[in-house]
Parts: structure tokens; sequence; C-alpha cells
């Protein structure tokens, strides 16, 4: 099953996406992460029929309590940014309002040119749980979707510390559907794909993991509690603009695609900071 958080007609609403049509499930729960806190999520539930084409897409949970984020997760990021091996993964926290939907532009800020793309499987916790152990990990797991991690490097490099590059409003398009684990099948043979302008930037599948779902499901849940709802962007592959030779930095314009195979695609226009 796929599920998606828009705009109608001025309102909030979520439902179950089905080819062109969305089914309108908000008399069953205000919003997604509402139906997935209380289990509500069914394939024979019904409602209103919206055609697509009307709708504004949201970031597919708007309203994430937590989002984590895992650094250098792919071998080959790991190796362009010079970053030492690591016996756990290295987790950052990204906030809600930095999240934008799948149709929105990527707002470069005003202070910083150096705005870069980073194409992430998100997943996205149904069953909340603490100290779960990896053969478990999996049914916690609801769905997965597509996440821009964009990053405004400099401010992400002023210290040690990720979390002011990694914060800029507007900087992180999640969606387009939150894909049911029934509809991926293997994930190891997931791929996932960054294109900007046309030209494949980065592209990898989930078996060049560090650091599988599972085990940062896992580790997350060792040190704080995990609700449903919450998001884990499980780290970008080889190939992000600030590591080429020169840097390639997103402007005012640019097209960057973010594709996974079985999960989805989001194109975002990049803009500027008004």
């Amino acid at each position: 099953m796929r599920y998606v958080s828009y705009l109608h007609n001025g309102k909030a609403a979520w439902g179950r996406a089905e080819g062109t049509q969305i089914i309108d499930l908000s008399s069953v729960a205000p919003d997604l992460k509402t139906a997935l806190e209380k289990e509500l999520l069914a394939p024979d539930l019904d409602g209103p029929h919206v055609d697509r084409t009307n709708v504004t897409l949201l970031p597919v949970v708007p309203n994430p309590s937590k989002i984590f984020c895992v650094g250098h997760n792919y071998e080959e990021h790991r190796v362009e940014t010079g970053r030492a091996k690591t016996n756990h993964p290295s987790i950052f926290t990204r906030f809600a309002d930095t999240l934008i939907g799948a149709d929105d532009p990527m707002v470069r800020p005003k202070i910083s040119t150096d705005f870069d793309y980073e194409a992430e499987l998100a997943v996205v916790i149904g069953k909340p749980g603490r100290s779960i152990p990896e053969a478990e990990a999996m049914d916690h797991v609801a769905g997965f979707a597509c996440l821009n991690d964009g990053s405004v490097r400099d401010w992400q490099w002023h210290s040690r510390q990720f979390t002011p590059g990694k914060n800029f409003p507007g900087t992180a398009p999640f969606g387009p559907e939150l894909v049911t684990p029934d509809e991926i099948g293997s994930l190891e043979k997931v791929r996932v794909r960054a294109i900007l302008n046309g030209e494949v930037m980065q592209d990898a599948t989930l078996d060049h993991m560090l650091f599988p779902v599972p085990e940062i499901i896992s580790y997350i849940s060792q040190f704080t509690p995990l609700s449903a709802g919450d998001v884990i962007a499980t780290g970008t592959p080889g190939g992000v603009g600030a590591k080429r030779n020169p840097p390639v930095w997103l402007k005012k314009g640019d097209e960057i695609v973010v594709d996974i195979s079985g999960v989805g695609t989001i194109t975002s226009r990049v803009t500027v900071e008004d």
C-alpha cells in the first residue's frame, strides 16, 4: 500500500494512493502520524476519491516527533569524505519544520552558496519500541519514502556538529508516498540515485550500506524510544556535490531528482531564499 499527505482545497488531508486517485482517509484519523499511532492503516478503508492532479503533496509524514539522519553510511561516501571507519553509526538530527513536500522547491539560503544534495531512503516507524533487537527491527517499520537531505555545507562544517547545516528551512523534500514493506521486496536490491539536471550524480544499492536498516533501528532505539511516525534517513551514497572537483553546488533553476527503486521519485527545482 501507498499513502500520501496532501493539501486539497486548502485543507490538509491524507489517504491511500491508488494510481491517479487518492482515497481520502481523513475521517479515520486527522493525519497519517495519528493513523500510524492507532494502527489504523488497512487496505479495506474507504473514503472519498480525490484526483491526484488536484492536490499538493505535503511531507509524507508532516509532523514526525523525531527525525534521525545517518552520516557516512555508504562506503564510497565514507571514503570521499575521508572519514575513518567506526563501529557504530553516526547519528544527527533534523527538525520537522525543514521538511517540504515532493513537489515543493528546495530553498538555498541567502547566506550561503554551498548547497548540496543527498539522496536517501527514509524509514518511517510504525510500531513504537525501545531496545529493539535487530532481528525484530523490521517489524517496527511502517514503510519507506524518498528524502533529499539538502545540506548547507559551510554551515555543516563550522564545527564537528552537523546540526546547523542540516536544518535550514525548505531543504528536505520528503515523499512522495509512504510505501509499505510488502511493496518493496528485498531491501538490499533497492537502488538510490540522485540526478542533477539529467546527469546521474549518485547511484548505489542498499547492500553498500555500512550499517543496514535493522542495525540502525536497533542502535537508535537503545538511546531513545522510537515512536510511530518517527523518521530515519539512512544515509547517502558517494557522489555528493561537495566532494567533486570542482564542487558542484545547487543553484537557482537546477532540477534535482531523488529516485529510489520501488519507492518513488521526488523532483525538486532549486530556488533561492528571498
